[in-house]
């Protein structure tokens, strides 16, 4: 969850807001598309990062009158849980992405922000793209939601209309199938 700065107009007071003066949903937009748009990069490559983004926000944009400004303060689990339902509409490129990854292990979006590193890091990347590639929708979306978007799992419920319950048992067997895989590249690199 953001931190709120004193002063500073919060989500749902932007959405509300929104609806006076639809301007000032660009707030919200400056607050939570930098992020997003990183999370969606590096879950379908920056070849769609920006329409999914800029989707996802028209659709915001579109919905806010439906939006729970009483309960929901924050609105990013909202936002995510829009680019979720965009980015299962692209599952083969988000595959094709991580295979890529194996073959290569190179992840062209985090390449930019780090140095090369060894070779090792390289092969541990490409595990982890098999690994991903290998899950579920269901449960690659509630682990890359806690793991790159840093939501809490009352957070990943509310984005993607689930119960915690059910975000538990995913991450749970997301986590054990992600291990599993890593350890059994381990054991082939190390051996």
């Amino acid at each position: 969850m953001i931190a709120e700065e004193p002063g500073r107009a919060g989500d749902a007071e932007l959405i509300r807001r929104s609806e006076r003066d639809p301007e000032a949903f660009a707030d919200l937009f400056d607050r939570h598309a930098p992020a997003l748009r990183r999370y969606v990069a590096r879950r379908l490559g920056d070849a769609l990062a920006d329409d999914i983004v800029s989707d996802a926000f028209l659709t915001a944009f579109r919905r806010r009158a439906h939006y729970d400004t009483t309960n929901h303060p924050d609105a990013r689990p909202w936002l995510y849980g829009i680019a979720a339902r965009l980015i299962s509409r692209h599952r083969r490129v988000e595959l094709r992405f991580y295979r890529a990854l194996v073959r290569t292990g190179v992840d062209e979006i985090a390449e930019p922000y780090a140095d090369r590193v060894e070779d090792r890091v390289a092969a541990r990347q490409a595990g982890l793209a098999a690994a991903l590639a290998e899950l579920s929708p269901g449960d690659r979306e509630v682990l890359l939601l806690v793991a790159w978007a840093d939501m809490t799992y009352e957070d990943v419920a509310r984005a993607l209309n689930i119960p915690v319950g059910t975000v538990r048992s995913r991450l749970h067997r997301a986590r054990a199938r992600t291990r599993q895989a890593l350890g059994d590249r381990e054991e082939s690199l190390d051996g």
